[in-house]
């Protein structure tokens, strides 16, 4: 819902021994909370380009999949990262984790 707005509402009913919980929660502090893991995110990021002996000037198009991708800060993270390139949202996150499950399940039952 943070993807879409700066602010919502969380409704926990019955969470723990009955009790409810209602809390207000903005784009801000839900970055603040998760800032150390987007950061651990970007260090994959780093290997590969290592690994593959290829500069981030190099990369020609970054293409955004799974659910994480729809996060505001990742995508700001990713852009800055890549020296403010734009990022393709083109293709539904969901659809691109659901057809490379299905590529690996292919792959590991030999097809």
């Amino acid at each position: 819902m943070l993807s879409e707005a700066n602010k919502v509402n969380v409704d926990c009913y019955g969470i723990a021994d009955g009790c409810d919980i209602n809390i207000e929660i903005s784009r801000a502090r839900f970055d603040n909370l998760c800032a150390e893991v987007f950061q651990r995110c970007m260090d994959p990021i780093d290997r590969v380009l290592e690994d593959s002996k290829i500069t981030k000037d190099k990369i020609q198009e970054i293409v955004l999949v799974g659910g994480s991708s729809r996060i505001p800060k990742v995508q700001q993270m990713l852009s800055d990262y890549f020296d403010g390139k734009s990022l393709n949202k083109m293709i539904n996150p969901d659809v691109a984790v659901a057809y490379g499950a299905a590529i690996q399940a292919a792959i590991f039952s030999g097809q």
